[in-house]
């Protein structure tokens, strides 16, 4: 059986021999040496504790041995050599159990305590205790000036918290300057009917991409009083505004959710030691995204022939025959447009100052992709070149941030410069945009702790051991949105989600591919396939969870009674999503295309709207 090894900071000695700190009972570990002496033709490792003594003699080769060793004892070893003149070294074995207990531990905490925060601390925590020999004070320690500290000193991780922070400060802007609600006000003047108001508020949902806070917050506000006119119910306006917030914001190149989903897709990938551009595997799950991508055509579909079943049918006959958008006794949040101020400056309200931003911000990150790409495609001689080539060169960090900054920048001078506010005003709603970015940066900050901690203790080599003969890799990705779905759903969070899993599933995805000796086609195509489930199945259960925030905000924004936007949401969602599951996530994974499956997906759900669905017009 083969494992992937991804060693602990290691003990180097005369920088011939490595040996890892820290292995798991009855789990392979990488013994590697290099540059000896070419008269070395053999070397002797010896393992020993007081009850257990295990030697193994090793063939060199050209002075390089490469081999992997088990221990079935646990305990503290001391690691001698014999053949070789080096100093000894120290291994402690730990049970292969503890492996999964850190985020094991997070998981069941989040679904317990509904905090993600707390249980990803306690998760690395727990973690620590384990890598440095149980101590529990020096494990306290470790936690900040370790795992955490490591994961904001490095590089790209700063690019990321910029990057983000940056995006929050322009959205900020343009929401307090009313550009948002001018591209609202222009899509809802096409709204005269109850499809098309329908539809306008699916279009709205699409157009304003770039964040699931203020797109569920924006459009459900601005929506509400145009559906109501129009004997549209408040739960199937909920409904379209959820289904457009996360599902939109999760897929598209540019939002508020790619710097948090390409970063946990990068440290994964150095995981398995891979060099593949982070933005350009971003770029390649879109396709394999299928519960977000079919649930945008399902509510179009949906809109378009106004037909509907179940709990939803029940609301839409009561919003048309007794024309009321709530039922009777509905619990509905009040003034709360008044509390958030989502929609700004309501009387300088223009379309183009929502879209100049957006436009300059995405203008400016694809010449950056191409610039960084094209740049570095010379400097490694190239020449001859093609987009994918250069997408899959390019420096995604720099792009991203060279564009928040443009676009900031753009929005903080029009709106001074239109007198829609001051430039202490400006400053004051940039950094409103940078605070309610905070608690994704701290979450992302933990999500690398706890991926650190679980690379530290080699979580996915125990669980390759464990799955590599009972689970066929081709059942990963659907296996892998199951679980993520069920997470987030408890939970009531995508991102806290993929903080978790996006760690374990990369690396275990690798190991399970290689034991079953896949080609690099088939690898590729499973580990696309786990980290697309990973952010499809997080959505999924976010956005039918009834603790979900933007399952919450989006019953708010349109004054739905929360527990019938829960209900009559629900049938829907899971509909979808065992669609996707059966005709997506498992075909693809035997290499069918994903754009086929899409097709597909698509007829059987407007199928089952015509079969089960009634339009509630013709009654």
């Amino acid at each position: 059986m083969f494992i992937l090894f991804f060693l602990l900071p290691e003990f180097s000695f005369s920088q011939t021999v490595k040996v890892p700190h820290l292995a798991l009972q009855n789990v392979k570990f990488s013994v590697q040496a290099g540059e000896l002496p070419d008269s070395v033709k053999t070397i002797k490792i010896i393992f020993e504790d007081e009850d257990y003594i295990k030697a193994i003699s090793l063939n060199v080769y050209k002075g390089n041995v490469d081999t992997s060793i088990i221990l079935s004892q646990t305990g503290n070893f001391s690691v001698k050599y014999e053949g070789v003149n080096l100093p000894s070294a120290e291994v402690r074995v730990i049970p292969g159990i503890l492996s999964i207990l850190p985020p094991l531990l997070a998981i069941l905490l989040a679904l317990l305590l509904r905090q993600v925060i707390i249980s990803l601390l306690i998760g690395i925590f727990v973690g620590a205790v384990f890598v440095f020999d149980y101590n529990i004070g020096t494990a306290i320690l470790r936690v900040v000036d370790t795992y955490i500290i490591n994961a904001v000193s490095d590089q790209s991780h700063v690019q990321i918290i910029v990057f983000t922070l940056l995006f929050g400060g322009m959205i900020g802007l343009i929401s307090k300057s009313g550009g948002v609600q001018g591209i609202a006000n222009v899509i809802t003047k096409i709204a005269r009917t109850r499809k098309s108001a329908m539809l306008s508020t699916w279009l709205s949902g699409i157009i304003i991409f770039f964040d699931d806070y203020s797109n569920a917050l924006i459009v459900g506000n601005l929506m509400r009083p145009v559906t109501d006119k129009l004997k549209v119910s408040r739960e199937k306006l909920s409904f379209i505004v959820d289904a457009t917030s996360a599902p939109v914001a999760s897929i598209f190149l540019i939002s508020s959710w790619i710097g948090f989903e390409v970063s946990l897709i990068r440290d994964g990938l150095n995981t398995i030691g891979s060099s593949a551009n982070a933005y350009n595997v971003f770029i390649q799950t879109i396709p394999f995204r299928f519960y977000p991508i079919m649930m945008l055509i399902f509510v179009f579909i949906s809109s378009y022939f106004q037909r509907d079943f179940g709990a939803m049918r029940t609301a839409e006959r009561r919003a048309v025959k007794e024309n009321k958008p709530n039922r009777d006794g509905a619990t509905v949040a009040s003034d709360f447009e008044d509390a958030y101020g989502i929609l700004g400056n309501k009387e300088k309200a223009r379309w183009y100052n929502g879209i100049i931003p957006i436009v300059v911000l995405i203008v400016v990150t694809v010449i950056g992709l191409v610039f960084t790409g094209i740049s570095a495609l010379h400097d490694k001689g190239i020449t001859d070149y093609n987009l994918r080539d250069i997408i899959g060169n390019s420096d995604s960090y720099s792009a991203l941030l060279w564009s928040s900054f443009a676009a900031c920048l753009t929005a903080g001078i029009m709106f001074v410069f239109q007198k829609i506010m001051t430039v202490n005003e400006a400053v004051d709603a940039w950094f409103v945009g940078l605070k309610a970015m905070l608690l994704a940066v701290i979450i992302l900050t933990l999500a690398w702790g706890i991926g650190t901690v679980t690379q530290d203790m080699k979580t996915a080599d125990y669980i390759v051991g464990l799955l590599s003969d009972s689970v066929n890799p081709r059942f990963l990705p659907v296996l892998v949105f199951l679980v993520c779905a069920l997470t987030s759903f408890s939970t009531g969070t995508s991102f806290g989600t993929m903080a978790i899993m996006m760690p374990i599933v990369i690396p275990l995805s690798s190991g399970v591919c290689n034991i079953h000796h896949f080609q690099p086609a088939d690898q590729s195509l499973i580990l696309v396939g786990v980290i697309s489930s990973v952010l499809a199945g997080s959505v999924f259960g976010d956005h039918c969870s009834p603790i979900s925030d933007t399952t919450i905000l989006s019953s708010m924004a349109s004054g739905c009674d929360h527990i019938e936007h829960v209900r009559t949401q629900l049938p829907y969602a899971i509909v979808v999503a065992v669609v996707c599951m059966l005709i997506g996530d498992i075909p693809t994974a035997f290499g069918f295309s994903p754009y086929l499956s899409i097709i597909i997906i698509a007829a059987i759900l407007t199928g089952i709207l015509f079969f089960i669905g009634k339009k509630t017009e013709a009654e």
